[in-house]
């Protein structure tokens, strides 16, 4: 069984953020980057169906400039038998939909049974892409699951996801698209072994021609990018108690407009 993981290259969320002179882009300088978080959960989730069914490949693609191979390379130290970098300057301003023209390319020359995603990247939130990519290639789709099975044929997936008061349960024929959720399982470290291991693996590199695409302008477009407002020191209510508790409902209610 194919599997394959789509991943994003976004900044740690320790880092540091600052805007760029250009007012539309971040300051790359400084950033740590990783691999997105629910990203991690897809890439395990992988792992262990391989494991479990004891063959298949599972292949990590990922769009981005040059820096974006080191996260393919620990999506490979954790264990994935060999990447992709979709990387052309066709591809430098690319939103959620050309991402997902380009991965639908991908996988329709790949043929994977099952293509894995995050449920959404750390950076934008958007959570778009994995739908666009379903309807490209007219696969069923499941979000933020917490459970994952496929069954012994090959043939369907079951998933689950959380709802109000229990799991919401859907059986999927493959090949199909699902994303995963915090909880799905707990992502494995790279071992030394694995990260040695990982320089032998395939890390292909991909042009838009490859896939047999054209350049073509983005849909969406950032304008300009705010700094958050510096947020506002704290008020301390002196008095007695009755008299604070007065003053602190006079407050959210008149001052804060909170209640």
């Amino acid at each position: 069984m194919k599997i394959l993981v789509a991943i994003k290259q976004v900044p740690d969320t320790a880092t540091q953020m600052k805007l760029g002179a250009d007012g539309k882009t971040i300051d790359p300088t400084g950033i740590t980057w990783i691999v997105s978080p629910y990203d991690e959960f897809a890439v395990e989730e992988a792992l262990r169906i391989k494991e479990k069914r004891g063959q298949g490949e599972v292949v990590a693609v990922s769009l981005g400039p040059d820096r974006v191979k080191e996260a393919l390379r620990s999506c490979l130290a954790m264990g994935c038998d060999r990447a992709i970098h979709l990387n052309d300057p066709a591809w430098g301003a690319a939103d959620t939909l050309m991402t997902a023209r380009a991965l639908a390319a991908v996988v329709k020359q790949e043929a994977p049974q099952l293509v894995l995603c995050g449920r959404q990247a750390i950076d934008d939130d958007m959570g778009a892409l994995p739908a666009q990519l379903g309807e490209l290639l007219g696969w069923p789709s499941a979000y933020w699951i917490m459970e994952e099975a496929v069954d012994a044929d090959g043939k369907t997936v079951r998933v689950a996801r959380q709802v109000e008061g229990g799991l919401e349960v859907f059986d999927l024929p493959l090949p199909a698209i699902v994303t995963a959720q915090k909880g799905l399982n707990e992502p494995r470290y790279p071992t030394l072994k694995g990260i040695m291991g990982a320089k032998k693996k395939e890390l292909k590199d991909v042009k838009a021609a490859d896939v047999g695409l054209a350049a073509e302008a983005p849909q969406l477009s950032i304008t300009a990018l705010e700094a958050l407002p510096p947020r506002p020191p704290g008020r301390i209510i002196q008095g007695d108690l009755p008299t604070a508790v007065k003053e602190l409902v006079r407050s959210l209610r008149e001052d804060a407009k909170a209640i």
